[in-house]
C-alpha cells in the first residue's frame, strides 16, 4: 500500500482545465460525466488521490458549481454503474474503516464555520461508498505559490507575509483544538491560497489515517517531513495534541523560508541533524520570529508550545487573521472555489450567562449568551448536523458541559440524519422570540440540550415539565419551542448553543445526574463531573440510556448542533 506521501489532498490543482469524467474513465474508476447524485451532476474531475476522487459538479437546486468528493480508495472498484465494492475480501475491513472515517471527517468539517477551514455543505452514504460536497474554491496551493516564486536569498516571503499567513491558520486550528480535534495532516499542498489572498486549510486525511491505523502502513498516512515523531507511534511522553499540528505548521513555514521541509522526524531520533532557522537565516527575519518557529519544531512534544495561544504569543501575533496580499507568482489556476471575502477572526469574548424561568401559565424561558465554540460573534455559524469526531489521544482537561455534549454528538449514528433550520439566527434582545425547526430522517424521541458561556447552566430543555410530547415521525418537521413554553431573547448579548438528539427509543438520563426542576431539568455540574470521572461505559454518558418496556430496542440516535446569537437592538 505504499504510495507518494503527498497524493491525497482534498483537491488537486491541475495546470489544465478539469478533465471530463468520461475522458478519464478508461484509466480510473471515476464516475462518468453527466452522472447525477441527487441534485448534483458530475461535470469534470478536479483531482484523484489514493483514497478519493474530487469532481466538479453542478448543484441544480442552488444553481452553483461545487466540489464533490467521493470515497474511493485504491483497492476499490466499480462493480457496475456507480456502485463501489472492494477488489478483495481481505480489504473489506480497511474499506469500511476508511468510509466511517471519511463520513466522520465530513461531519467535523461541517460543524466548523471559519474562513480558513474548508466548509462542507452536505455529506451522505450511497452506492456502497460516501460523498461530501464542498464549495468550489479558486486559488493555488501554498506549495505551488512558493515553488513558482522560487528559492534562494531574497526569494522567500518576508516576515510580514508569513505572519499574515500564520495568523488565520492559527485561528482556525484554535477552533478545532477546543474540541480535542487535531488536523494531523498540515502541509504546503493542504493549504490553498484563495484568489482574494486568504489561506484555507484543507484535507484532514481522516480516511487515510483510519486505514493506516488498521494496517500499520505509516508510509501511506504520514507526510514524513511534516509529521512530528508522535504521529509515528504513541508512546509515553509522545502523545498527540495541539503541539502536533503546531510542529506541522512550523514545518510549512520552514519550507517557505528554506525552500525545503525539515528533516524527517524519524531521522532526528538518535543524532538530530536539524540546524535551527535562527542560525541559518539570522538577519533575514527577526530572532523572535525564527526562535518561535524553531521552538515549534522541537523534536520532543513537551519541548514545543503547548497551545495555539502560546505560539501566537511567541510570534507576537494579535490573532486578528489579517488579510494577506498574494505572493508575486504566476497567475492562479482555477481550482475549487467559494468567493467569500477574507474575514478576521478575533477571539470570542467570554460572556456571563444565566438561565431564568418566570411567569404563570405559559413559561418564559430567558436564555443567556453561550460560548461553547469560538466563532466570531458577528458571524455565527448556521444550523449544523454534525457530531464532533476524529479525537486524538485524550488530554487531561477539566469537565465541562461542552465536552459532555461533544460526547453526545460523537455517539450519533451516520444513518440517523437530523437537521435544524433557524429562521432568525440573530435575535434582538427584548424584541424577538427564539425559534427553530428540526427535521429527522427517522422516527424517534426528541431531546434538546442547551449550555451557556460559563458552562454552569447545562439544561435539558425538552421534554420538560410543561411539555412531554417529544415524539417525531420519520421525515417529519417539528417546530420548537411550542406555545406553552416560548423563548424570548432578553440578553445579555452573545451566542446560545444547542444540541438536538432524536433517539430511536426514549432515554433515561438519571445515570448522568439529570435533576428535575420546576419547569426544566438540569445537569448539576459538580455531580456531572463526578459521574463522568467514574464512567467506564462505551456509549456517551450524557446521551442517556434507551428505555425499553419488555422488548429489545435499539440505542441509535441522530444529533445536530446549532447556535442562535442574541444581539442588542
Amino acid at each position: 500500500m505504499s504510495q507518494s506521501p503527498e497524493d491525497d489532498r482534498t483537491v488537486l490543482f491541475p495546470a489544465h482545465p478539469p478533465a471530463a469524467a468520461d475522458d478519464a474513465q478508461a484509466s480510473s474508476p471515476a464516475l462518468q460525466n453527466g452522472t447525477r447524485l441527487g441534485e448534483f451532476e458530475i461535470t469534470g474531475i478536479l483531482g484523484k488521490g489514493g483514497f478519493g476522487i474530487v469532481y466538479l459538479a453542478h448543484d441544480s437546486s442552488l444553481e452553483r458549481q461545487v466540489a464533490l468528493k467521493e470515497y474511493m480508495p485504491s483497492f476499490a472498484w466499480r462493480a457496475g454503474g456507480a456502485h463501489v465494492t472492494v477488489s478483495s475480501p481481505q480489504n473489506a475491513d480497511s474499506f469500511e474503516a476508511g468510509r466511517r472515517s471519511f463520513i466522520n471527517e465530513a461531519r467535523m468539517l461541517a460543524q466548523f464555520d471559519h474562513p480558513s477551514l474548508v466548509k462542507v455543505y452536505r455529506f451522505w452514504e450511497a452506492n456502497g461508498t460516501a460523498y461530501m460536497v464542498m464549495p468550489f474554491y479558486r486559488g493555488q496551493t501554498l506549495k505551488q505559490v512558493l515553488t513558482e516564486r522560487g528559492t534562494g536569498h531574497g526569494a522567500a516571503p518576508d516576515e510580514a507575509w508569513l505572519k499574515a499567513l500564520l495568523a488565520p491558520l492559527l485561528d482556525a486550528l484554535e477552533v478545532i483544538h477546543q474540541h480535542q480535534c487535531f488536523h494531523r495532516d498540515i502541509a504546503p499542498d493542504n493549504i490553498i491560497m484563495l484568489d482574494e489572498g486568504r489561506p484555507l486549510l484543507l484535507d484532514f486525511g481522516a480516511a487515510r489515517r483510519a486505514i493506516g491505523d488498521l494496517n500499520q502502513a505509516f508510509t501511506v498516512i504520514l507526510k514524513q517531513n511534516y509529521a512530528p515523531i508522535e504521529q509515528y507511534a504513541e508512546m509515553p511522553g509522545m502523545r498527540q495534541g495541539p503541539w502536533t499540528d503546531l510542529y506541522a505548521l512550523a514545518s510549512v513555514i520552514h519550507f517557505a523560508i528554506d525552500g525545503q521541509a525539515p528533516p524527517a522526524a524519524v531521522g532526528r531520533m538518535l543524532a538530530d541533524p536539524y540546524v535551527p532557522l535562527a542560525v541559518r537565516h539570522a538577519g533575514r527575519y527577526s530572532m523572535q520570529f525564527l526562535d518561535a518557529i524553531d521552538h515549534a519544531l522541537a523534536f520532543r512534544p513537551d519541548n514545543r508550545p503547548q497551545s495555539v495561544g502560546a505560539m501566537r504569543t511567541e510570534l507576537d501575533l494579535d490573532g486578528t487573521g489579517q488579510r494577506m496580499q498574494p505572493v508575486a507568482a504566476a497567475p492562479s489556476t482555477p481550482s475549487v472555489s467559494d468567493p467569500a471575502p477574507a474575514m478576521p477572526s478575533p477571539p470570542l469574548a467570554r460572556r456571563r450567562t444565566a438561565l431564568l424561568a418566570a411567569g404563570t401559565g405559559a413559561v418564559l424561558l430567558v436564555l443567556a449568551a453561550g460560548s461553547w465554540l469560538a466563532y466570531p460573534a458577528r458571524n455565527p455559524p448556521g444550523p449544523m448536523s454534525v457530531p464532533i469526531i476524529e479525537t486524538a489521544a485524550p488530554v487531561a482537561t477539566p469537565f465541562s458541559a461542552a465536552t459532555a455534549l461533544a460526547g453526545v454528538l460523537a455517539g450519533a449514528s451516520s444513518q440517523r440524519l437530523v437537521t435544524v433550520d433557524v429562521p432568525t439566527p440573530r435575535a434582538r434582545i427584548n424584541r424577538d422570540r427564539i425559534g427553530f425547526s428540526l427535521h429527522a430522517s427517522h422516527a424517534g424521541h426528541v431531546y434538546v440540550y442547551m449550555i451557556g458561556t460559563r458552562g454552569d447552566d447545562f439544561h435539558l430543555l425538552f421534554p420538560n415539565a410543561i411539555d412531554g410530547d417529544n415524539r417525531i415521525a420519520a421525515g417529519a418537521t417539528m417546530p420548537l419551542p411550542r406555545t406553552s413554553w416560548p423563548i424570548e431573547a432578553v440578553g445579555p448579548p452573545g451566542i446560545n448553543r444547542f444540541v438536538v438528539m432524536v433517539s430511536d427509543a426514549p432515554r433515561d438520563f438519571s445515570g448522568a445526574g439529570l435533576v428535575d426542576g420546576e419547569d426544566f431539568a438540569a445537569f448539576p455540574l459538580a455531580r456531572a463531573a463526578e459521574l463522568q470521572r467514574a464512567y467506564t461505559g462505551a456509549t456517551p454518558l450524557f446521551a442517556g440510556v434507551p428505555v425499553c418496556q419488555g422488548t429489545p430496542c435499539g440505542s441509535s440516535y441522530g444529533a445536530a448542533a446549532f447556535v442562535i446569537e442574541e444581539v442588542a437592538q
